[in-house]
């Protein structure tokens, strides 16, 4: 009997295949994103010091609407922009997180680069 695959195994096998190549450092941290049915979050990390140095999602008290869509995801990504130009971090390696590059992970990605982040 053939068994459907996992959509969130083959998603992790993915990320791990890009974070073997993709790590933040001081200089240029990494932009994690991580979407759920009902939310979105992203995180900018130095991966040598194993830090978070800013953090944003839908579930943020100041956030208001739904979390689960591309406008939910625009609003996180001007958000995670604001907050790491406010810590002195422009530049940014951007990681998709085994994600395909479209709809609400290419929102946030788009808000965060009108917002001030280079990637």
């Amino acid at each position: 009997m053939l068994l459907k695959a996992d959509k969130n195994k083959t998603r992790q096998k993915r990320h791990l295949r890009v974070r073997n190549r993709v790590a933040g450092t001081a200089e240029r941290p990494r932009l994690n994103v991580f979407r759920s049915l009902a939310h979105i979050y992203a995180q900018v990390i130095d991966d040598e010091k194993g830090m978070t140095l800013a953090a944003a999602s839908s579930l943020d008290k100041d956030f208001q609407g739904k979390g689960g869509n591309i406008a939910a995801a625009k609003a996180v990504g001007a958000a995670i922009a604001k907050k790491a130009l406010a810590k002195g971090i422009t530049e940014v390696v951007f990681d998709r997180g085994g994600y395909i590059y479209h709809g609400r992970v290419a929102a946030l990605a788009e808000a965060a680069r009108e917002g001030g982040l280079k990637f």
